[in-house]
């Protein structure tokens, strides 16, 4: 190395140190002139919104693989240091993420902003199947709001709001802009999904899943759930055998044989319908807690709902 080398060197050297010495003490650390504004989403389904709003004007990144379950994804200590060192957190809430939200908490109390989305979008609470009876798991909140398209909006209005406010480096105008742009997407989706859902007899408008997951497009669009495989709001619940026996007499009752399960689960506890029922019960695969890989079918928000609402409407129109 020459001098002037080994000189620009001890240069750089003496500026990170007083760059270190800064910095010491605060809540945050503090970023280099080049460095990107970054943003963390926990799931991949709120990522690809998220992605949509941000665009270029920040790096984001999503903790969640595709097809992974949200109930049971953890981190490793490198994703848990971006989640402390971003500028903004975005994730679900509402105990979706059950492996995740303590070091959500950690990043909050390191200094970094932190966004629950679902808190924000005016969510339900479990209720049994049919509505009108007691309240399931003790009125526990419903985090699964992506179902309904029109709190996706919300969200996605929020979520620019937070970026705008927590984000620095990030044009606003842009950011505005990129939400708008997205929102009239959500909006066509909306009226695409009520006229495809128009295609239901109203009486055939009965859902069974393998777990509760639906509870806002029903409450949206006009459904009824009959019942579920797992009686809860989590994949990482057990069905007992008089949970089975009551959901296969519900179904009866209703005349349903139509169970939907989630595509990144085995369908395995949907298939046992098959012997308890003594008969044919069809089962079809939807995107429900997760985005698929790129060209799997479901690869961004718009088109999992899409792909899930032709799923459906086929599925309930063919009996």
């Amino acid at each position: 190395m020459t001098r002037a080398g080994r000189t620009l060197l001890r240069l750089r050297r003496l500026a990170a140190a007083l760059t270190a010495l800064l910095c010491a003490g605060t809540a945050t650390a503090c970023a280099s002139p080049d460095e990107r504004p970054r943003v963390v989403v926990t799931t991949n389904i709120l990522g690809d919104v998220t992605r949509e709003i941000v665009g270029a004007e920040a790096d984001v990144t999503v903790l969640m693989k595709p097809n992974a379950d949200p109930h049971s994804f953890g981190l490793s200590a490198v994703q848990a240091a971006e989640m402390e060192n971003a500028d903004l957190v975005v994730f679900n809430g509402l105990g979706l993420e059950e492996n995740v939200l303590r070091h959500v908490e950690g990043a909050r109390e390191a200094g970094v902003a932190t966004f629950g989305v679902g808190e924000a979008v005016d969510p339900l609470t479990f209720r049994a199947p049919d509505d009108g009876g007691p309240e399931r798991e003790g009125g526990q909140p419903d985090p699964h709001f992506w179902t309904d398209p029109d709190r996706v909006r919300k969200a996605a209005g929020l979520i620019a709001d937070e970026v705008v406010e927590h984000v620095g480096g990030v044009d606003e105008k842009t950011v505005r802009r990129n939400a708008a742009r997205y929102d009239r997407q959500l909006a066509a989706l909306t009226a695409w999904m009520e006229t495809s859902f128009d295609r239901i007899p109203e009486d055939g408008r009965a859902l069974v899943t393998n777990h509760h997951v639906f509870g806002y497009l029903a409450d949206r669009f006009g459904f009824r759930v009959i019942g579920a495989v797992v009686p809860s709001g989590t994949t990482l619940a057990s069905p007992s055998s008089s949970d089975l026996r009551s959901l296969t007499e519900a179904m009866r009752e209703a005349g349903v044989r139509t169970v939907f399960a989630d595509s990144s689960r085995p369908t395995r506890l949907a298939d046992v319908l098959r012997g308890e029922l003594g008969g044919r019960v069809e089962v079809i695969e939807l995107y429900t807690e997760s985005l698929t890989a790129e060209g799997e079918g479901a690869d961004t928000y718009l088109r999992m709902m899409r792909a899930n609402t032709t799923a459906v409407t086929d599925g309930l129109t063919a009996r």
